[in-house]
């Protein structure tokens, strides 16, 4: 971390973006899990907001699952969309075109296997 940076804790932002933050991590870290499994992980660590508060755990990521969280988390806080929709029904897309197709393949390969999991939330979350 940079030493003029300050970082936001989970305590400094909104339920609504703090629980998006939360998603994403968890599809992202299962994603992980599963697609990169004897790849090399470290706890995933942002400049400007503190991961390991937003998620209440560290989160181990492979390099290239912690830049497209470092993007998802960046995009999702500076969201102009105020109730912010879906990516998926969003009218502007903010994601860089490489890591929209990344957060796709997450979001299709995640989804239905946390559902089949027990996470009912996130069968929610899919469909808003």
């Amino acid at each position: 971390m940079s030493s003029g940076a300050t970082t936001a804790r989970a305590a400094d932002l909104d339920a609504k973006v703090r629980r998006d933050l939360r998603t994403l991590a968890k599809f992202i870290t299962f994603y992980c899990e599963r697609r990169h499994a004897g790849v090399e992980k470290q706890p995933a660590r942002l400049r400007t907001i503190d991961v390991t508060s937003v998620c209440g755990r560290a989160v181990p990521l492979c390099a290239p699952c912690a830049k497209l969280l470092a993007h998802a988390f960046m995009k999702r806080l500076v969201c102009p969309l105020a109730p912010k929709p879906t990516c998926r029904q969003c009218p502007q897309h903010c994601y860089a075109p490489a890591y929209r197709a990344q957060i796709r393949e997450v979001m299709r390969f995640t989804g239905p296997r946390l559902v089949l999991r027990g996470r009912l939330d996130y069968l929610v979350h899919l469909w808003l």
